[in-house]
């Protein structure tokens, strides 16, 4: 030990103390495995495609026989003199871990990916896999003087019989008798702990270490709400952010330091030999079987660097062979300084290799504004909570479908991921059974009123609904993919408020508007953000009003609202509103000059219709432009606006320094203002952002 670190170490660790602390601690690791387990799955495993199998059993596989099939190999026999040694890092760094994984995942932002599906699903047959081999195979080469190993591992078979056949039929009993909405009762919660630390104690009886038996046990149980989620919320904070961290402390402080002083095998050799068989072997294994399913070779090595990964599981595992003197001191070392290493770069590589908004910048444009005119028009919705649905398919209604000119609607319902660690993405258009638990009726009450406006529609509309079950902060990747690959031109959001017919505000969710926010800044096609206010009477003139004050957005809005004007029960006003002090350059500019051309091709179509007009407004500043939207607020019943978004005109001075919701614009803002006391529903619109010209 480098004798700086030795004097700090006496200080704050007294002898004994370290020992002691780590012993305590371990029941972070343990419960760090069973909640792992949890959040696995199951039924995943039984519907993982070939690829992810494939891909899996050869990055496993390969290191190992090349291993075995070079240890007499010169340059390949650094641990010829203690082949057990070999072994040990040979299989410990081969192994994947489904929980660093999804860390490293969640950290770079790309669970919800394309590529980080993959990687989920690929990492959680490694893990299985892995536990099952290392336990099998580390069962084998020990010896007991009471145990035999015919005893040992019938033990281990028996119990994973019991956890799978019995203790799951059971807690799935319990999840069916639990209220919807209701947390699992106190007494199956403490049954359930119960019987991990027993089998924690039967583990140290067969004189196997607490890995297989909590990991198979956390599988077992039924991930999700309501019992997989409480059972997290119970154990997290004491386990995994209390003791764990001070488990791996403790873990990382029995690395030697002083390794260069060491006269045995030579620390290049060890080197050299983790890098090769614990890395590149089964970097180029993964990378190969990755190219053979078609997968760009940048997409290849991210997902090998991904899977090659290490992280708690490892340290843990390498420190517990130290403790039984399977492993020397410097060969620890060397180990857990390369893990430290390759964490960071393969940080670093992974977000320079891969950006999954890179293919929302495409060259297609993929809005209404370029649609022709008999086009089909393809919308995507987002529907966070059940009461979303009814001003949603106003909007609907609101692009007047019909039999002739029918109109693709792919709706998303989104659910915020809970208890679990892998994303999901159901079709219910070819739904198949998937485990959602306490989301069953919730998604299903959703989906059943979509099928039902369907219906009601008789073939106008066509409803795609699907679910997306994801973490908050990576919903956007969920809408942002969906609406690339539906070639939606535009997608529609509820606004993050919800205000009561009186007036008075009724919720608001933060997470929805930083959601509304990405997809904004993201989004593949247009985007419009809905502000509900009051619900359409169907048997009523629908008052419609467009706001045009220049510019892509409001054009894209116009569009909107040049198809709305077909529908003869709605009566269309377009405001243009314009600077009283415009001059002749300002009428030169090639902006106004595509906003003049637009409103004279509108009122060229409209020349037919008796439902739709023009004003003229003039205004100075931005106080008179409130004053016409006040006025247009009481009039109409619903407003489309452009957003207008970073864009100065004098008709809007002195707004932008106002503005509460910048998304809205500062148009839209206004008439979201409880300030305006605005009874009318507002639509704002933003034209694609995302073409590479």
């Amino acid at each position: 030990m480098v004798p700086v670190f030795e004097d700090y170490k006496r200080k704050l660790f007294p002898y004994g103390s370290q020992d002691t602390l780590a012993s305590i601690t371990a029941l972070g690791y343990v419960l760090f495995l069973f909640e792992t387990g949890i959040k696995m799955d199951f039924c995943t495993i039984m519907r993982t495609g070939r690829k992810a199998w494939v891909i899996m059993f050869f990055g496993l596989v390969s290191p190992i026989i090349f291993g075995f099939a070079t240890r007499n190999v010169k340059g390949m026999d650094a641990f010829s003199n203690s082949p057990l040694e070999g072994n040990i890092i040979m299989i410990g760094h081969n192994t994947t871990s489904f929980a660093v994984v999804v860390a490293l995942l969640n950290d770079l932002k790309l669970l919800n990916s394309e590529l980080g599906r993959l990687a989920l699903s690929v990492s959680l047959i490694g893990d299985l896999l892995s536990n099952i081999f290392i336990t099998i195979s580390s069962t084998m080469v020990s010896s007991s003087d009471h145990i035999s190993f015919g005893m040992r591992l019938g033990s281990l078979f028996g119990i994973a019989i019991f956890v799978l056949f019995i203790y799951r039929p059971a807690m799935f009993w319990v999840v069916e008798h639990t209220p919807e909405g209701k947390e699992v009762k106190d007494i199956y919660v403490n049954i359930v702990i119960g019987i991990l630390f027993s089998l924690c104690w039967f583990s140290g009886y067969l004189e196997r270490g607490p890995v297989f038996l909590p990991f198979i046990f956390g599988l077992a149980t039924p991930e999700g709400p309501p019992l997989g989620s409480t059972l997290i919320k119970r154990i997290h904070l004491l386990g995994l952010k209390l003791f764990l961290p001070i488990f791996m402390t403790t873990s990382t402080m029995k690395v030697e330091y002083g390794f260069w002083n060491s006269s045995s095998t030579s620390t290049l050799d060890v080197f050299l030999y983790v890098l090769f068989l614990g890395y590149f072997v089964r970097m180029v294994a993964c990378f190969i079987c990755s190219l053979f399913f078609n997968m760009p070779p940048k997409d290849a090595i991210t997902l090998s660097l991904l899977l090659n990964c290490k992280g708690v599981v490892q340290v843990t595992m390498y420190s517990t062979a130290l403790d039984r003197n399977d492993i020397l001191s410097h060969t620890h070392c060397v180990i857990i300084l390369i893990i430290m290493v390759s964490i960071c770069i393969t940080h670093l590589l992974v977000k320079r290799l891969y950006d999954p908004s890179r293919k929302y910048a495409g060259y297609e444009k993929r809005n209404l504004f370029s649609l022709k005119h008999n086009s089909e028009w393809k919308i995507l919705v987002v529907i966070h909570k059940q009461h979303h649905v009814t001003p949603i398919t106003e909007v609907i209604d609101l692009c007047h479908p019909i039999a002739e000119r029918p109109i693709t609607v792919d709706a998303l319902h989104l659910i915020e991921l809970v208890g679990r660690s892998s994303p999901i993405f159901i079709s219910h258009k070819k739904k198949k059974v998937v485990a959602l638990n306490l989301h069953d009726s919730y998604s299903d009450n959703v989906v059943l009123n979509l099928k039902l406006y369907e219906h009601d529609k008789l073939g106008a509309a066509i409803i795609n609904p699907y679910t997306a079950i994801s973490p908050l902060n990576l919903m956007h990747e969920d809408v942002c993919h969906l609406a690339f690959d539906k070639l939606s031109s535009i997608i529609i959001l509820p606004f993050h408020k919800k205000w009561f017919s009186d007036g008075k505000l009724e919720y608001e969710d933060k997470n929805i508007r930083s959601l509304n926010c990405s997809v904004l800044e993201r989004s593949p096609c247009s985007v419009g953000i809905l502000v509900t206010r009051g619900i359409r009477q169907t048997d009523s003139l629908f008052r419609l009003a467009l706001v045009f004050l220049g510019g892509r957005d409001d054009r894209e809005a116009l569009c909107l609202a040049n198809r709305a004007a077909q529908d003869p029960n709605v009566e269309l006003v377009i405001y243009h509103i314009v600077d009283k002090k415009r001059t002749s350059e300002d009428m030169e500019n090639l902006e106004t000059r595509l906003d003049i051309a637009m409103l004279k091709d509108s009122k060229i179509s409209h020349s037919g219709l008796g439902n739709v007009a023009y004003e003229v407004i003039e205004v100075e500043g931005g106080s008179q432009t409130i004053d016409v939207l006040r006025q247009m607020g009481e009039e109409h019943d619903f407003i489309i606006v452009g957003r207008r978004h970073g864009i100065k005109s004098p008709q809007t001075y002195g707004l932008q320094e106002w503005s509460e919701f910048p998304e809205l614009g500062p148009v839209g803002d206004i008439l979201a203002s409880s300030d305006l006391d605005c009874k009318a529903s507002v639509l704002v619109v933003q034209q694609q952002q995302q073409i590479c010209m």
